[in-house]
């Protein structure tokens, strides 16, 4: 195998004068030299020749002769280049079911050229990825693995009494000078809803409005604005289903056919921080002494998990402890698992709204007539995205659930999936949109348009 691909590189490398034919009846590649050598390769074989070599030596193969071209240029080969980058299953997904913003947009694989793709993305800039949520905004190049900067999003929209637009501004000037990157340089993509702390008392045209301006202002060449809840669909390499965001303040059940939105989505005021508040106050009542709400959010992570069957839980002894850094070790018991449970059960933190089940069958309940191309039961997939989706046991306690709830012949199928980055969902789905071939061409406007 090593002689053999040392002569391919010496074909190319020395611009040998060749012709050749590829054989049907038996699958063999002829190709003979000016010499009158005569060389015959296995097709099976000379395609794993070619998918050794780097994909920049594998498209010059495509001069030798005919043949080889026709080969060399075939999808297959670019698909498997493509697969076996960092997170090639996804690079596919990406470039296959969401290369054009338009969910109507017919796109087939023999249509496409994947040697094309896979140069387009060589040369993509990629953008800068802002992800505000309620909480915590998320930073960071599409380039990346992940994001490069955190920190508490009502933090950085500036005095409260200063107008919209200028907190807007102040917000993207601390975007960028985290980064290290002039606006001017790079297209971005921001997520939505942007978490302002007031976000009740501004209309979603009024911030869309002042976000704009301000990355006019600034000079930001595209830009690129994605629901959240779409992206982090994405980020599981699906676009129909039902995706269950647990966000910082609430939690959005939102039905999604071919990357669009569809009438039924559900909004439940129950969210991480109402979790970890909870949980606070549950050990105070033990005159355990939680310093922060930060301290409290670290043991809901480590220790909290959700209860297959809650009666059932509280006769066991689920005693367990973790040392929070310098303020030293801490022990839960029951409080491990009632945490979550307000999850399904929000009057025991005092929240007068539908438990986490209820909402989710509500929404399946109005969509099971909403038929998707290829796929009738596209909303028996439930995908839960945020940081409290991470909580053990949720996905399969949500799912038994939805089972007791619904018919059979609607329960029958229904599966509950995690995703694969828990809080950075949307984040690692707006990595899959700003990295793709088409990106400034199908997902982004820019300063003309505006």
């Amino acid at each position: 195998m090593s002689r053999l691909l040392k002569r391919m590189r010496d074909w190319v490398s020395n611009g040998w004068n060749t012709s050749g034919s590829t054989s049907t009846s038996d699958q063999t590649i002829v190709c003979s030299s000016s010499a009158g050598e005569v060389h015959r390769l296995p097709l099976d074989i000379f395609i794993h020749i070619l998918q050794l070599l780097e994909p920049k030596d594998a498209a010059r193969v495509a001069a030798v002769c005919k043949s080889w071209k026709l080969i060399v240029f075939d999808n297959t080969l670019w698909m498997y280049y493509l697969k076996n980058q960092q997170d090639g299953l996804s690079i596919l997904f990406a470039e296959t079911k969401i290369r054009s913003r338009s969910p109507h947009t017919a796109i087939r694989r023999h249509m496409l050229s994947f040697m094309h793709i896979y140069g387009q993305r060589l040369q993509s800039p990629g953008a800068i990825i802002v992800d505000a949520g309620a909480g915590y905004c998320k930073i960071g190049w599409s380039k990346y693995d992940s994001p490069s900067v955190r920190f508490a999003t009502s933090v950085e929209f500036g005095d409260m009494e200063s107008s919209l637009d200028h907190r807007v501004y102040h917000f993207f000037e601390t975007v960028y000078s985290s980064m290290h990157v002039k606006p001017s340089k790079q297209p971005v993509i921001l997520t939505t809803p942007i978490g302002l702390h007031d976000a009740a008392e501004v209309s979603s045209l009024q911030l869309t409005k002042a976000v704009i301006k301000a990355l006019v202002c600034m000079m930001v060449p595209t830009a690129s604005i994605v629901s959240q809840t779409t992206l982090a669909l994405f980020a599981s390499r699906r676009t129909s289903g039902i995706l269950v965001n647990i966000g910082f303040r609430e939690t959005q059940v939102v039905p999604i056919v071919n990357t669009l939105t569809c009438p039924g989505v559900i909004s439940v005021k129950v969210g991480g921080l109402h979790l970890t508040r909870y949980l606070r106050r549950r050990l105070r009542r033990r005159n355990v002494q939680v310093p922060s709400l930060y301290t409290a959010r670290t043991l809901k992570e480590n220790l909290c998990y959700v209860a297959l069957d809650y009666w059932a839980e509280l006769r066991k002894d689920t005693k367990a402890s973790y040392k929070v850094g310098s303020e030293g070790l801490y022990t839960l018991n029951k409080e491990r698992f009632q945490t979550g449970e307000i999850l399904f059960k929000p009057h025991i933190a005092g929240r007068n709204v539908i438990g986490l089940h209820q909402a989710v069958a509500s929404c399946i309940n109005s969509c099971q007539y909403v038929k998707a191309k290829k796929d009738r039961n596209w909303y028996k997939t439930i995908v839960l995205a945020g940081g409290t989706a991470n909580l053990p046991g949720l996905a399969e306690r949500l799912e038994k659930e939805l089972h007791d709830l619904l018919p059979p012949s609607i329960s029958h199928g229904i599966r509950v999936i995690l995703s694969p980055y828990g809080a950075d969902a949307a984040w690692h789905g707006a990595k899959m949109v700003g990295n793709l071939s088409s990106f400034q061409k199908s997902w982004c406007f820019n300063r003309v348009n505006v």
